[in-house]
């Protein structure tokens, strides 16, 4: 007998059944569509119990396999398989961490340094929830590389009439606690393909997420050439440039693209938003693995224009910000 425990309930399965059917038949509201593992409609995740069987993950990206997510319409356990769905909070317990430090990386865009009470385990790229009160939180993707930082690092723009960016800039203080959920998010290196070339294109603390996916791959030996476009209206947008040039110096496979899309362009900036720069330097995209952070707008029309290009979909990786003026 195979059990599937879901929100806290245990079905049997039955014979020939497969999870979506289990669930579905006894009420459960698992959204689907196509039942044959296309669609990707019923895309769940095993919190504990056995893997996933393997083929229940075909043609999911690397990075939500190695999440163990799942397509429930055709997976077909042999051993019992504890499941949520990807949006489900009550599988990620909020944790405390205290605030080690903060600093301004330039005017609008705070360094914030957290220790986590308990373990936390992450992939660099992914984001947490970080939480102003119970009610109030935001989403803020980790700049820290797991077994090269001791902490978490986020980077924080700074919003007009921004709630929880507002009270992180002017309120939040060295040594208090704050609450933190997570991670989340499938932005993040998968290493496997060590000579696939890396482009990366990000905007405004976009290059929070890029920062740490640029050095866990380097930290694990990527061979391939690996592209960081970062681009801002002006001069006072950029920021860890210093470092980010130390890293070209010390990986002959690295470069780093400065973009500068405002009047007045100083030497050695590309001139242009940083998407329109990377797709100039890199018509053909065919074979590249693509990581987009930032503002929507340009995420969508980079996501679009890097498939044009020829990259595949399972090999472009997105992560749009919110830029709501409530963030």
């Amino acid at each position: 007998m195979v059990n599937i425990r879901y929100a806290k309930n245990n079905f049997e399965l039955g014979e020939n059944q497969s999870v979506l059917d289990c669930l579905t038949d006894r009420g459960v509201p698992v959204p689907f569509s196509c039942r044959s593992g296309v669609c990707q409609t019923c895309l769940m995740r095993a919190t504990g119990g056995t893997t996933p069987p393997e083929a229940s993950q075909q043609g999911l990206k690397d990075t939500l396999k190695l999440q163990n997510y799942f397509l429930a319409c055709v997976c077909h356990p042999t051993a019992d398989l504890e499941a949520a769905l990807p949006d489900d909070d009550d599988i990620q317990a909020v944790i405390p961490a205290t605030v080690k430090s903060l600093e301004l990386l330039n005017p609008d865009i705070m360094h914030v340094v957290l220790e986590c009470h308990a373990p936390i385990e992450y992939r660099a790229g992914q984001f947490i929830n970080l939480f102003q009160d119970p009610s109030l939180g935001r989403s803020y993707s980790l700049a820290s590389v797991p077994h090269e930082d001791d902490h978490l690092h986020l980077h924080v723009r700074r919003l007009p009439q921004g709630r929880v960016s507002g009270w992180i800039h002017e309120e939040l203080r060295p040594g208090q606690t704050v609450r933190i959920r997570g991670p989340g998010g499938d932005c993040f290196y998968t290493p496997g393909n060590a000579e696939q070339g890396l482009v990366l294109i990000g905007t405004g603390s976009g290059l929070a997420p890029l920062y740490g996916i640029i050095r866990d791959a380097l930290g694990q030996g990527h061979t391939g050439p690996i592209r960081l476009f970062h681009g801002s209206r002006d001069l006072n947008g950029l920021y860890l440039t210093g470092e980010l040039h130390d890293l070209v110096k010390q990986y002959p496979n690295f470069d780093y693209v400065p973009c500068l899309s405002g009047e007045a362009i100083p030497h050695n900036f590309a001139t242009g938003r940083a998407h329109d720069v990377a797709f100039r330097h890199i018509p053909n995209l065919k074979n590249w693995r693509i990581f987009l952070c930032g503002h929507p707008e340009m995420v969508n029309m980079a996501k679009k224009n890097a498939f044009l290009a020829g990259a595949s979909m399972k090999d472009i990786h997105a992560d749009a910000f919110n830029v709501s003026q409530s963030s």
